[in-house]
């Protein structure tokens, strides 16, 4: 019989199949290939995107020319603008404002065809870095309320540009989606006096069933209640609301686990394509965020969501958190450190 699962932070339901479990091979999935052409985020091609925002790049170079290892660039076809007014309103019973907000993509090497399993960690490192210093600035502006950062890797993950990148979106109110975090965890935190992040963490390491990997700072592991097969969450287990507050010793720690994570998923399934999103607390807002702990979801792309997701919220998913965190432990990869 399958199980179905509650999220124990927002309360969403899943259905387990775990009875006739899908064992790796038994998914089809569209693999990644790149497929060439020319390509703006390349050595060479600066001048095809606009001017960088923020760099790192060797001393003795001019911006916007070859030499940089990261570089930060306006979208070149924002979803947001930051000039001008938010200009919150009412039509009626509907409520509206400007598209005010900051669009950035961070691309993460120069390099076209390696993802971030292919790079070193002190590359990783440089990436994670810039995460943070672009958050840190973004939110010097009082407008925005929500510092959003994802990637999007290959075609079926929604990737329109081949080029490993990450794009950050600030906001100007809090995504549906963090709320309904925010909010679980607050009432969390108001019945038990604990963090419910935290309390997950303990359990995780208690078990062992859906762990992958653990080092200092950071624990990777399959949820409980995971909404796709092999979904993998990366949490700091030193509590802090916000990413970007993250201390020196934790961005080398998180670099080498994310690349560990994407490694052995790619021993799996290769060529897979992938999502992962940072949730952190919302910023320039008197939110409570008490109870609220940062984290990375990373989604590959192995099955698509259908309408009986759409039509009831639920989820199904045909390998189990468990099954899956063993498939992933095991899993042999050869990374250069």
């Amino acid at each position: 019989m399958s199980e179905i699962r509650r999220d124990p932070i927002i309360g969403r339901w899943v259905i387990m199949d775990t009875d006739h479990p899908f064992k790796p091979e038994e998914y089809e999935y569209e693999p990644h290939s790149y497929k060439g052409g020319v390509c703006p985020f390349c050595y060479g091609n600066e001048g095809m995107t606009p001017p960088e925002i923020e760099v790192i790049r060797e001393s003795s170079t001019a911006p916007n020319t070859p030499g940089w290892q990261v570089r930060v660039v306006a979208n070149k076809f924002p979803a947001l603008q930051i000039e001008g007014d938010l200009d919150r309103k009412g039509l009626g019973i509907y409520d509206m404002s400007n598209g005010i907000g900051a669009h950035e993509v961070l691309v993460e090497t120069p390099y076209h065809e390696k993802d971030i399993s292919d790079l070193l960690n002190s590359e990783v490192e440089n990436f994670l870095s810039m995460y943070c210093r672009r958050a840190l600035d973004l939110v010097k502006d009082k407008r925005f309320k929500y510092i959003m950062v994802f990637k999007n890797f290959g075609a079926a993950a929604g990737a329109s540009l081949e080029h490993p990148h990450t794009q950050m979106i600030a906001l100007p109110m809090i995504p549906k989606s963090v709320s309904e975090e925010i909010r679980g965890a607050h009432d969390y935190f108001q019945f038990r006096e604990r963090c419910i992040f935290c309390d997950i963490i303990r359990q995780e390491k208690e078990e062992k069933e859906r762990i992958i990997l653990e080092n200092d700072s950071f624990l990777a592991f399959c949820p409980y209640a995971s909404r796709f097969p092999f979904e993998i969450w990366i949490i700091p287990k030193k509590h802090n609301e916000f990413f970007c507050h993250m201390s020196p010793k934790e961005i080398p720690n998180l670099a080498a686990i994310l690349r560990e994570t994407i490694a052995k998923l790619k021993v799996i399934f290769p060529n897979l394509s992938y999502n992962f999103i940072i949730h952190s607390g919302p910023v320039n807002t008197d939110v409570e965020v008490e109870g609220y702990h940062w984290h990375i979801e990373f989604m590959p792309k192995l099955t698509r969501v259908a309408g009986f997701e759409w039509g009831s919220g639920f989820y199904l998913v045909s390998t189990p958190p468990e099954l899956a965190a063993k498939y992933l432990k095991e899993a042999k990869s050869t990374i250069s450190k």
